[in-house]
């Protein structure tokens, strides 16, 4: 297994942070690099406690496909999305959101396994957690750029 921990200081209210972190809109426009795209379940919007959605996005050179759940919810505290269908073995990303002096502290905690044995492991270390670790860093960025000037 394979856990990236990052942290994001974003001068808005959780309110604010919590609704642009599970905004689909939002995320298209993050992953603009990689083509990515919302084409089953929630497409649009806000996409709440047990809705779906299915991302096409272009990783390493292919096409793929991802179907996550929102499977835990605590409005504006915290939420967690768990891959259903995809390349991982398994995929959990918990959202954590801690609002101090009406500032907010975003915490990500991407946890997920490779498949394919010593090979998944050997090309997670080589190349996908710096791939996700960037992904979610671009992600990131956006939602602070977004949430600091609405």
């Amino acid at each position: 297994m394979t856990t990236i921990n990052l942290i994001t200081k974003i001068n808005a209210s959780k309110q604010i942070v919590f609704d642009l972190a599970r905004n689909i809109d939002v995320h298209q426009n993050s992953a603009s690099k990689t083509d990515e795209k919302a084409i089953a379940g929630i497409t649009s919007g806000l996409i709440n406690l047990n809705e779906t959605v299915t991302w096409k996005g272009k990783h390493f050179g292919f096409y793929l496909t991802h179907t996550s759940k929102i499977t835990e919810m605590e409005l504006h505290n915290y939420f967690a999305d768990e891959m259903i269908h995809g390349n991982f073995k398994s995929f959990k990303h918990e959202h954590s959101f801690i609002e101090k002096n009406g500032k907010t502290v975003m915490i990500d905690n991407l946890i997920y396994e490779t498949p394919f044995g010593i090979f998944g492991k050997f090309f997670d270390w080589l190349f996908l957690k710096k791939h996700m670790t960037n992904f979610l860093k671009t992600r990131n960025t956006v939602l602070k750029n977004l949430a600091e000037n609405q």
